[in-house]
């Protein structure tokens, strides 16, 4: 059994073409597309996080939306980039949205990927300290924020306060006591798997990877989920890790399917990212009878126990409701995921 949900990454552009021509309808159709899923029987739905760029960016109002329209649906986001975050703020922000969504909470964050402008975090007020990355400093900012989310005491209280305190030192509020546990770390590399597990974080996996041996792109990804989880069991964490992976799936089920997608590019790619050789995973796109025998051999998918979907939101809300329906009645009981 798997979890599926889909990971939407929030475009809008002007053309006429797209079911999408500003943030307002990026994110109200964000929202009926978690409501449509959860309808469906999906699992989750989650969402992309850039900055100074026409996609999400500001997960937390969203979260909490959908959180207040749905009941049973996972949210959360795959990735939040911590180079931009305050994990002060961010700790309350995200308890919130927690606690309306009554636990459902899934927060995927990371060090971040290319952005659209040169040390974009440099203008929300952040900058490495001396002898530190970027990179080092998102993980940091991770860090803090684990650290928050325990709900301990940290701030002295004044003897003067506003309102009465209760006792010792204070901590952030709102606190959500389980959402700790449901921190997840987007990594790309072998290194930043095991770092993540080290650190009892889940694992989110994407659609691309450090290239670490050559080899096929859902074979390194596996052999990256097994490398983490020995590492949580070495680390000696007292609950269950999760691992999701993110796949492009569509499955084929009439002439508009095959319009747009019926002559991708069916095979991993190699390109360079932030100055990291990488390998793009292939997209998947086939007769439902054919989509499952080739699903059937990516070795990732089946070390994970969770999928994330990514789907084309400038498509429009029935569009995308139709791409999941048909993974999850025609193409994921033939797999055992359901």
């Amino acid at each position: 059994m798997k979890k599926i949900g889909f990971l939407s990454f929030g475009h809008w552009s002007a053309s006429p073409q797209s079911g999408t021509r500003s943030a307002s309808d990026v994110l109200l159709q964000s929202i009926e597309l978690a409501v449509a899923a959860e309808e469906l029987g999906a699992d989750g739905a989650y969402f992309r996080v850039h900055h100074f760029a026409q996609q999400l960016s500001s997960p937390f109002p969203l979260l909490a939306a959908i959180g207040a329209r749905t009941s049973r649906i996972e949210i959360g986001t795959g990735v939040i980039d911590m180079r931009y975050e305050n994990p002060f703020y961010m700790a309350e922000d995200a308890g919130a949205a927690d606690l309306i969504s009554q636990g459902r909470l899934q927060l995927g964050i990371s060090r971040g990927s290319p952005e659209q402008v040169i040390e974009g975090w440099r203008y929300f007020g952040y900058a490495p300290s001396e002898g530190e990355s970027d990179a080092d400093m998102g993980r940091r900012h991770a860090e803090v924020l684990l650290d928050l989310l325990k709900g301990e005491g940290f701030a002295k209280p004044s003897p003067r306060p506003m309102f009465p305190n209760p006792p010792g030192l204070l901590r952030l509020e709102p606190h959500s006591a389980g959402l700790r546990r449901r921190i997840w770390w987007g990594s790309a590399s072998n290194a930043t798997a095991l770092w993540a597990a080290q650190r009892g974080m889940n694992l989110q996996s994407s659609t691309l990877k450090a290239d670490e041996s050559g080899e096929p792109f859902h074979v390194q990804q596996a052999k990256q989920i097994r490398a983490y989880r020995a590492a949580w069991r070495e680390a000696g964490h007292q609950w269950e890790p999760r691992v999701s992976v993110s796949r492009s799936i569509f499955a084929l089920m009439n002439d508009r399917d095959r319009a747009y997608f019926g002559r991708g590019d069916s095979s991993d790619q190699i390109g360079v990212i932030d100055n990291m050789r990488a390998v793009f995973g292939r997209s998947y796109a086939a007769e439902p009878e054919q989509l499952i025998e080739e699903l059937r051999a990516d070795e990732a998918i089946a070390e994970a126990d969770t999928l994330l979907l990514t789907v084309p939101n400038q498509l429009g809300v029935d569009y995308n409701a139709h791409v999941l329906k048909a993974i999850l009645t025609d193409v994921a009981p033939a797999l055992g995921w359901r």
